[in-house]
């Protein structure tokens, strides 16, 4: 551990079920007073360290003081296998570096808007956002929960950040403008770029998930951007810059989605399913088909099978470099 920095207090991974019982194990001869706790296998405590292992997954979720030493000397040569921590930036140094972090939500879900959200991190901002559990939003399941990791990290010293939400109705009006969804989150993605760079002019690069050619965002960004590295690849989300952006683009997202649903007092379920397709109906029979174009993504193919009179099922756009 390096010099002034804190000592871990919370530590999370993924367990197979043997290892599970393996920890299990290792907790009783120890001494640990096992407790029941809603959704754990179980869940121990001895000192100030607690051990909750959850049934979904399963994985293993450490907190307290001496988390640092039971995972170095416990968890990681006697359950895992494998030694990881304080070495995270040895395996993984593009991580440390300093970087911005992109990444979008409401994608892929009919109603509400496309949020694209940017962070930077370096090697100290990462380690304290691993440290409060920051992960990819899709792997957070309560909504509670984004809202609470969105203001960690909007209270973390350092770690800017950018949202960029194009609601509905801008998202139409450019939908029809770009032809082409990879075009209009090639300009999302270089709005939140540039956004950052008015605060970290210095930072060297980016990093989102793999959408499309990279070409597509350089040639969206304006002249303060273009001397900036661009990196795609798969799974960007494990990297912490990168789902910090997902947390805060979903938090603007899920803001959106519950604010409106007051508005027209219905709630706006997400994704694309035949819930999704019932409450549209139910909006066009009380609004007519045009509040589809306040609330909804109408180029997917929902809309059409919703208001077939005024939406086409759309043609499959072609990339085009």
């Amino acid at each position: 551990m390096a010099e002034n920095e804190k000592p871990l207090t919370l530590y999370t991974s993924p367990l197979t079920a043997d290892q599970a019982a393996k920890l299990r194990t290792i907790l009783e001869a120890d001494g640990y007073k096992f407790e029941p706790k809603p959704y754990t296998l179980y869940y121990a405590a001895k000192d100030k360290l607690n051990v909750a292992v959850y049934e979904k997954g399963p994985k293993v979720v450490l907190q307290g003081k001496g988390t640092q030493d039971f995972v170095t000397f416990r968890l990681e040569p006697e359950v895992l296998g494998e030694a990881k921590l304080g070495y995270e930036d040895v395996l993984n140094p593009e991580m440390f570096a300093p970087h911005f972090g992109v990444d979008e939500s409401g994608k892929g879900d009919f109603f509400g808007p496309l949020v694209i959200a940017g962070c930077y991190t370096d090697r100290g901002i990462t380690r304290q956002l691993m440290e409060a559990g920051i992960q990819d939003s899709k792997r957070i399941g309560s909504d509670q929960r984004i809202r609470q990791l969105a203001g960690i990290i909007r209270q973390t010293p350092g770690a800017v950040q950018s949202v960029v939400a194009i609601g509905p109705e801008r998202y139409n009006q450019m939908y029809r403008k770009f032809g082409n969804l990879n075009r209009l989150l090639a300009w999302g993605h270089a709005r939140v770029i540039e956004n950052l760079l008015e605060i970290r002019p210095d930072c060297p690069r980016a990093l989102s998930d793999q959408f499309a050619n990279p070409a597509l965002i350089k040639r969206a960004l304006l002249e303060k951007g273009r001397g900036i590295q661009l990196d795609q690849r798969t799974k960007a989300e494990s990297d912490v810059a990168v789902a910090a952006a997902s947390i805060l683009a979903r938090e603007r997202f899920i803001d959106w989605l519950r604010a409106s649903g007051k508005e027209f007092e219905k709630e706006l379920p997400r994704g694309a399913s035949a819930q999704v397709k019932q409450v549209g109906r139910d909006l066009v029979a009380a609004h007519g088909p045009e509040i589809l174009e306040r609330v909804a993504k109408t180029h997917f193919k929902t809309a059409a099978e919703i208001a077939p009179d005024c939406y086409r099922v759309p043609i499959p756009p072609v990339d085009s470099p």
